[in-house]
C-alpha cells in the first residue's frame, strides 16, 4: 500500500455498498464500520427506552451495536428518522472520526462518509443502483429471512427513506465531488468488487497480502 488507506463508501440502501465495503476491508486487511448501524442502534434504543435520540447517541456503547433487531426494516426506518437530527449526527461524529483515524486505515460505509466523516479520505466511492434494482434486492433479502412483504411496499418504503436521506438539512445523502460513481444496477457482487478494486489500485493502493 501507498500510505494510509481510508476507503469512504456512500450510497442508498440496496445499492450493494455494505457487501462491497466488507469485501474491500477483507481484501486490504482493514477494520470496517457500517456507520448506518450507529443510527439504527440509536433509533431502536431511543424507541425502546423512551429517551431523546440525541441523549442515546451521546451515550452509545459498542454493545448497543449488537443484535439482529438492528437489521430489520423497522430499524432502518427509525434510523432514517433520527439521522435527520443534527444533534444526533454531532454526537456520533467523534465515534466515526476516531474509527477512521486508526493507524491501520479503515473502511467505512454510510451516507455521509465521504462528505462529512472522512472528507480527506484518499479513496471515495459512491455506490448506487436503480430504485427497481435496489427494491428487488431488498425484497429478496427480506424474503430470504422469512419476512412476508410485497415488492410495491418495499419500493415505496425505499423511496420514502431516499427522500428523507437526500432532503435532510444535516449531512444529506450525496456523492462527494471526487467520489468514484459506481452504478451496480447491472453488476453482481464480483463485478462491483472488481470495478472498485481497479479504481483503488489506480490510486496507488494495493493489498499487502498474497
Amino acid at each position: 500500500m501507498n500510505g494510509r488507506l481510508v476507503i469512504a463508501i456512500d450510497g442508498p440502501s440496496g445499492s450493494g455498498k455494505g457487501t462491497l465495503a466488507k469485501r474491500l476491508a477483507a481484501h486490504f486487511g482493514l477494520p470496517y464500520l457500517d456507520t448506518g448501524l450507529l443510527y439504527r442502534a440509536v433509533g431502536v434504543k431511543a424507541e425502546r427506552v423512551g429517551r431523546p435520540p440525541d441523549e442515546v447517541a451521546a451515550g452509545l456503547q459498542a454493545a448497543d451495536l449488537l443484535g439482529d433487531e438492528l437489521r430489520t426494516d423497522v430499524a432502518g426506518q427509525l434510523a432514517s428518522k433520527v439521522a435527520v437530527l443534527a444533534q444526533v449526527r454531532a454526537n456520533l461524529l467523534n465515534f466515526q472520526k476516531n474509527f477512521a483515524s486508526q493507524a491501520s486505515g479503515a473502511v467505512l460505509d454510510g451516507r455521509d462518509v465521504g462528505t462529512v466523516i472522512c472528507p480527506d479520505a484518499p479513496v471515495k466511492l459512491f455506490v448506487t443502483a436503480s430504485p427497481e434494482t435496489r427494491a428487488d434486492r431488498r425484497y429478496q433479502e427480506l424474503r430470504g429471512r422469512g419476512v412476508d412483504t410485497i415488492k410495491p411496499r418495499v419500493l415505496a418504503e425505499m423511496a420514502e427513506r431516499d427522500r428523507r436521506d437526500s432532503e435532510r438539512a444535516a449531512a444529506p445523502l450525496k456523492a462527494a465531488p471526487d467520489a468514484f460513481l459506481l452504478d451496480t444496477s447491472d453488476m453482481d457482487a464480483d463485478a462491483a468488487f472488481a470495478a472498485a478494486l481497479a479504481f483503488i489500485e489506480r490510486k496507488g493502493f494495493r493489498s499487502s497480502g498474497p
